[in-house]
């Protein structure tokens, strides 16, 4: 499979300790920027909140005041995604994260390839796990690929690092059952997402399945392994 010159230069820093260490090391200039747009964000998931479940079979009147809720949602995130790219900019790997959610909620497929996966990749491969979640939906082409693997295997020695970044939201928690209210996402905390990485490292590596598997129903009971392992049966 293609991989470009940047490709290439990641793939040599993930399999060095040295540059993977530096590579958590983040701008305060960049988290300043992600900190003053984490109110933004916060309001704007509590209107996608209220939006209702049943929008579009509700009345009309029901169906103005959630546009007015997705309305506001959005204007809450014009000043969010100019202090994210700011941070983004200064490869803020949390603020990479967030910003391509925020595409992905607002752009088609094709354009979700073009400017969400490359700042997922990004946020990964400092060691941050809930983007390894979202390519695996939309990124299919880097997901496929050894160096996605190996950045799956990272994560585990970088978490604690994120700890104060969680709960994080995502499109959707495979080892949760809480379903997100109206138009909101779903939110994990760092044991949530360490085992959907168990999760995602046992889809795609046979020989250790059980061993990931094992792992990620021990950390939460993970109900999407628990499906799968049901399915095979």
């Amino acid at each position: 499979m293609f991989l470009n010159r940047w490709s290439y230069t990641l793939a040599g820093c993930l399999l060095s300790q040295l540059c993977m260490a530096s590579t958590l090391h983040i701008d305060p200039r960049g988290e300043s920027f992600y900190q003053q747009a984490v109110p933004y964000l916060q309001q704007a998931n509590s209107k996608l909140e209220a939006v209702p479940a049943n929008t579009p079979t509700a009345s009309a009147e029901e169906k103005k005041r959630s546009w007015a809720l997705i309305d506001e949602a959005g204007e809450l995130l014009k000043p969010a995604i100019t202090l994210l790219e700011q941070a983004a900019a200064l490869d803020h790997p949390v603020a990479q994260y967030r910003l391509g959610l925020i595409y992905v909620m607002l752009y088609p497929s094709e354009v979700i390839k073009e400017k969400a996966c490359p700042l997922f990749e990004k946020s990964l491969a400092h060691g941050l796990a809930p983007p390894a979640l979202e390519i695996s939906s939309w990124c299919v082409a880097y997901s496929g690929t050894p160096l996605y693997q190996t950045a799956l295997q990272a994560t585990e020695t970088s978490m604690p690092i994120y700890e104060k970044y969680f709960p994080q939201p995502v499109v959707r928690l495979e080892c949760k059952r809480e379903q997100p209210e109206g138009l909101a996402m779903q939110w994990g905390s760092s044991r949530d997402f360490q085992a959907e990485i168990y999760r995602l490292q046992g889809n795609s590596n046979r020989a250790q399945r059980s061993e990931y598997y094992q792992k990620a129903l021990d950390i939460n009971d993970c109900y999407g392994v628990k499906r799968r392992m049901g399915d095979r049966q």
